[in-house]
């Protein structure tokens, strides 16, 4: 089993920047993604940006692309979301999400290909 803690969550304002980080405990595997996903109040929890241990490769909805950069610690199981140009539309709970077998990045993500969450991390985006 893997735990996910999740941080650096806060309040900023339109055009800031943040960035998230999540480290993984317990077992964890060469081949894992690791994921962010948000959930807006009243929306459905959707998918932000995935790493994959193995080389690293990553993939971003449309929304988050040029913005939002994901990356891995090589020395240790821990991903970050860097967040910059951050929009109102970002206010959510983010998220981290991990799985322990390889996936190929044909199509985005969705919340039934994890199986470790973390407890989410909120970020607001204020006017």
């Amino acid at each position: 089993q893997v735990q996910l803690v999740e941080s650096g969550g806060g309040l900023v304002q339109a055009g800031g920047s943040l960035r998230l980080s999540c480290v993984a405990s317990g077992q964890t595997f060469s081949d894992s993604i690791m994921a962010w996903f948000r959930q807006a109040p009243g929306k459905e929890r959707e998918f932000v940006a995935a790493v994959r241990r193995s080389d690293s490769s990553t993939c971003y909805a449309d929304s988050v692309k040029g913005r939002f950069t994901i990356s891995r610690d090589t020395a240790k199981p821990t991903a970050y979301l860097q967040m910059n140009s951050l929009k109102l539309e970002d206010t959510a709970v983010y998220y981290c999400a991990t799985r322990p077998q390889y996936m190929y990045f044909v199509r985005l993500p969705s919340v039934a290909d994890f199986t470790s969450w973390g407890q989410g991390t909120q970020v607001t985006v204020s006017s």
